[in-house]
């Protein structure tokens, strides 16, 4: 079923000053609990586009991990993702490396995104040619709970024991986890069939509503 919110068009209580969702913050106000009379409903993904647009809402990170050495249809679903968060105007947030992670800072930036890589090496130049700001950390494997700490969706594009860290980090800091492909499967990460699916649950967790 697709996931809407409902918003008085009229009032613009989604995007006006006074508006019922703070996209700064990101929470709900008080008012946000009377529906309005003939409100409409939008999915969560044009919702947070409008916001990006309006440069209203705070870029907190998305974090897409996944395997330095991808399946063709892993970086085909990887670029896919990529693009949908660049169109989005959502922050992407990924290691900074090859495979998955370069597959997704590529169709990010060609989509217009500013992709972050946080890369484990000692030199922002180990970055993938497509990461927009790339960060070197010096610590090797263990930027991988810096990612889950600092994501507030973690999307997971196939993988092996790296991205299964990943994945335990952001659920054990109680973020969304969402996986796609032949990501690992465990408890409490949400299996995605596609991308759509995947970047409607993460807007929808940005706009804090529920997935």
């Amino acid at each position: 079923m697709p996931i809407s919110l409902s918003f008085s068009e009229s009032a613009n209580a989604l995007f006006g000053a006074a508006g019922r969702f703070d996209p700064w913050a990101l929470r709900w106000t008080p008012e946000a609990l009377d529906k309005p009379a003939g409100a409409k409903a939008i999915a969560p993904r044009d919702a947070v586009a409008r916001l990006a647009r309006a440069g209203l809402m705070r870029r907190v990170p998305v974090a897409v991990i996944g395997p330095r050495e991808a399946k063709p249809e892993e970086g085909a679903m990887a670029e896919a993702l990529g693009k949908g968060i660049g169109t989005l105007g959502l922050q992407l947030l990924c290691g900074g490396k090859n495979g998955v992670m370069e597959a997704v800072c590529k169709g990010c930036l060609e989509a217009g995104g500013l992709p972050i890589g946080l890369v484990p090496d000692e030199e922002w130049s180990a970055a993938n040619p497509y990461v927009a700001i790339p960060l070197a950390t010096g610590i090797g494997p263990a930027r991988n709970a810096i990612i889950a700490r600092a994501a507030e969706v973690l999307i997971a594009v196939g993988g092996g024991y790296g991205t299964l860290s990943e994945m335990a980090y952001g659920l054990h800091f109680d973020r969304l986890v969402l996986t796609l492909g032949d990501a690992p499967s465990v408890p409490g990460a949400v299996a995605c069939a596609t991308v759509e699916e995947a970047l409607d649950r993460a807007c929808a967790r940005l706009l804090r509503i529920d997935r």
